[in-house]
């Protein structure tokens, strides 16, 4: 027996709103065409790939390194011509052949291997799970017409697995009689042939919606980060004679912040988020005012502390989102400043860092100048 496999790779990214073929999507840096291709070559002694035009010379280029185990086909009208293309395209030694839907990049080898044993002994083996949840036939009024009995049903998956000359005749028969059917099993089913099921798996997604991009990127990752959130706020009194210090930033303005430190009170709000977030307490729990060797001292300096504070427990931070309240000085100017000091500190991208300012429309405390306040929130990642 000579296995052989045929790809489908001539879909879009409509319903996940890409503007390029969904297979070409990267996982892990490995396209999900390339993760289809990788899982059937192990198992035949070559693969089509079934491409449209536009998509060959970039689907060629990702498989390069493959080229001497790759066949291509161009894309038909529909799925039922696509496959015919591939298996126009198949080598005189084939006998037996995989039908796989690119988009399924998550089929493990049990599945593959399962499917082919089947096909081997009965002619025909596809992959298929039980149905779990209850399906209801409907009426054009979206009222329930009846209840199918679900121990009867499965759910079609890929690879299907078939014995060459059984394919082609089911193919034959089905174009002869204008069926189109919507899997290569409805085929045989309009020609009367037998089909035969295989155990598929529930992991065995076809990657249709953004959503399957994050199932599929979760089972990449069986042990996902553990994350946490916290919120930090702060106040501190505007008075005469002290700077104004914000995010690290020497705002030029007639009056300062009143603190024990330089009284950045948007670093500590940030700080105040973090530490809630590693349940770690709060900056005064830290850094009392009773404490002479945080008199003056830059909230930068303490932000660094606290960095390193949650590094040693495993944290790490992820994002985090900052907003001032201060009826003047206008702070906009100095935000991206403030920005790229923050991320300095914390060690991530600039954009992972958001901070922004406001005003109360001159109500309360910060709207009548008396003082400046902050919240913030961040995300931390334990891996």
């Amino acid at each position: 027996m000579n296995w052989y496999a045929i790809v489908l790779a001539g879909g879009s990214g409509s319903r996940m709103g890409l503007d390029r073929n969904k297979v070409l999507l990267s996982l892990e840096g490995i396209t999900v065409i390339r993760r289809s291709v990788m899982a059937m070559l192990p198992h035949v002694k070559k693969a089509v790939v079934v491409v449209r035009e536009a998509d060959r010379e970039a689907i060629m280029a990702d498989l390069h390194d493959l080229q001497d185990r790759i066949l291509y086909a161009p894309g038909g009208d529909d799925r039922q011509g696509s496959v015919a293309n591939g298996l126009a395209a198949l080598p005189d030694d084939c006998t037996h052949v995989l039908v796989h839907d690119g988009a399924r990049c998550m089929v493990d080898e049990g599945t593959i291997t399962r499917a082919m044993r089947c096909a081997e002994e009965h002619g025909s083996g596809i992959a298929s799970v039980a149905v779990t949840d209850t399906l209801k036939e409907i009426n054009p009024d979206m009222t329930a017409a009846c209840t199918l009995d679900r121990s009867k049903l499965r759910a079609m998956q890929t690879p299907q697995a078939f014995r060459l000359d059984l394919l082609k005749k089911a193919h034959a028969i089905a174009d002869e009689g204008g069926y189109r059917g919507t899997d290569d099993a409805s085929l045989l089913e309009y020609a009367g042939m037998p089909v035969y099921m295989s155990e598929g798996s529930r992991n065995n997604m076809k990657l249709t919606t953004k959503e399957d991009i994050a199932m599929a990127n979760a089972l990449l990752h069986p042990n996902m980060p553990i994350l946490r959130v916290g919120q930090g706020y702060d106040v501190h009194r505007l008075v005469e004679g002290r700077k104004l210090i914000l995010c690290g930033v020497d705002v030029p303005h007639t009056l300062g912040l009143l603190g024990h430190s330089d009284a950045d009170v948007a670093l500590h709000a940030l700080m105040d988020a973090m530490l809630g977030a590693a349940a770690l307490g709060d900056i005064g729990k830290h850094f009392p005012d009773t404490d002479d060797r945080y008199k003056g001292i830059s909230s930068m300096k303490l932000l660094e502390h606290v960095v390193a504070l949650l590094r040693d427990k495993g944290w790490t931070v992820a994002n985090c989102d900052v907003t001032m309240v201060a009826q003047k000085p206008k702070l906009l100017p100095y935000i991206p400043q403030m920005r790229q000091n923050v991320a300095d500190a914390l060690g991530i991208d600039l954009d992972c860092v958001n901070i922004k300012a406001t005003t109360t429309e001159k109500l309360g405390f910060e709207g009548q100048q008396e003082g400046i306040s902050a919240q913030a929130v961040c995300l931390l990642m334990k891996n």
